[in-house]
This record gives structure tokens, C-alpha cells and sequence, in this order.
């Protein structure tokens, strides 16, 4: 009895002690949840500036050129079906309404319509684009043997004549005429050739009586 008396005393002269910190650490990153984190960073970021790098601008305006050079066989044939004469509608107020003379005879493939760095909805195969919208701007009452003259474009800021310096392309890259951003835009001639255009005009865009420019519809 007097022994546990005194385990007692000895008990209550222990200063009370304070807790054991603990050793646990905060909860830090997971390699799994860095991995997701610097995943998502590299979509954003590729998101934002893949469209808008010089190396994927260069890409989008060779595909359109491509377009323009499948169009240009199609009207070519056309216009040996057509006594020389590439597709003519009296009264045409967009380029949808003779371009659509190629649907579906001298192409179904109506996905060349659409330039692939504009933002224009996908066409229905070998369905009529004259209702619809494309990318492309046409030189309408022109022949295959007017070889260096403009036969297609992309779509320019308006359908009036030009002169070397004039803006035929958006150089803001708001629209109209901005398929391409402000970088310019694409030419087909009659002779089936292409080239790149910066915004403003390298030559004088000259509309004789017989022809009649195009833009595609708002």
C-alpha cells in the first residue's frame, strides 16, 4: 500500500509534458498528379500559339494552295466541256452560284471550297454549294487561255479594282478577307499556277467589262 502511495506522489511531481510534435509532412504532389498538371500545360500552351506559329501558318496556306490547284482541274475540264469558258451565271452575286456548275459532274470532292486556315463549316460531299458558304473568291467571265490573268483567290477584303500597294488581304486579320489571319492570302491564275500574296497587292488587280469579281457569301 505504501508503495503505491508513493508511485502515486512521484506520479503527480511529473510536469505535465506537451505532445510529441508530430512527424508527418504536409501532403505534397504526386509524380502521377505533376505528370497531368505538365500534360495539360502543353495543350493549353499549344492550343494557344500552335495555330499562330510561322511553321503551322506555312502548312495551312500550302493545303490551301493545294485546294486551289484541285479546283483549277476541275474548271480546266469545264472549260473544255464549255468552248473555252470557265463556269458563267448571269447575274451571280456570290462565287458559290458559279463554282456550283462543278458540283458533283467535275467534282465531289466539295472540301476543296473550304480554305483549311479559315474558320468556314466542312461541305457535304457531291451536294450543291450554291446555297452555302466557301472560302474562295472567283474571277467570273474568264477563259483558260487568259493564262496570266487571276482566275481564284482567297477571299479578298472586297471585290472592287486594285492598284501595286492597295490592301487586298485583312492586315489585321479581322475580317473580311482574313482566311489566313493578316499574313495574306493565296492567288490562283488561269494558267493553273498559284502564289502567295501578302495583304497588299504586288500587281494591279484590273477588272475588264466582261468579268466580274466574286467574293464568296458573308
Amino acid at each position: 500500500m505504501r508503495g503505491w502511495l508513493n508511485m502515486m506522489r512521484s506520479a503527480a511531481d511529473v510536469p505535465n509534458r506537451p505532445p510529441a510534435p508530430s512527424t508527418r509532412s504536409p501532403r505534397a504532389f504526386s509524380l502521377i498528379e505533376l505528370l497531368i498538371t505538365v500534360a495539360i500545360i502543353l495543350v493549353l500552351t499549344t492550343m494557344y500559339w500552335g495555330s499562330n506559329s510561322p511553321s503551322r501558318q506555312r502548312q495551312l496556306q500550302a493545303a490551301c494552295q493545294k485546294n486551289l490547284q484541285t479546283m483549277f482541274i476541275a474548271l480546266q475540264i469545264y472549260a473544255n466541256d464549255h468552248s473555252f469558258k470557265f463556269p458563267e451565271v448571269a447575274g451571280a452575286t456570290s462565287a458559290e452560284q458559279p463554282l456550283d456548275l462543278l458540283v458533283p459532274r467535275y467534282t465531289a470532292d466539295t472540301s476543296v471550297f473550304i480554305c483549311p486556315a479559315s474558320k468556314n463549316s466542312e461541305l457535304p460531299p457531291a451536294e450543291s454549294i450554291a446555297k452555302r458558304k466557301i472560302s474562295y473568291a472567283y474571277f467570273m467571265g474568264r477563259r483558260n487561255n487568259d493564262s496570266q490573268d487571276l482566275l481564284m483567290s482567297d477571299r479578298l477584303i472586297d471585290t472592287q479594282p486594285k492598284n501595286v500597294g492597295q490592301d487586298i488581304f485583312s492586315t489585321t486579320g479581322k475580317p473580311p478577307g482574313n482566311n489566313h489571319g493578316k499574313t495574306g492570302g493565296n492567288l490562283l491564275f488561269c494558267d493553273g499556277h498559284t502564289e502567295g500574296s501578302p495583304p497588299r497587292a504586288p500587281f494591279s488587280l484590273v477588272l475588264t467589262q466582261s468579268v466580274v469579281l466574286l467574293n464568296p457569301r458573308h
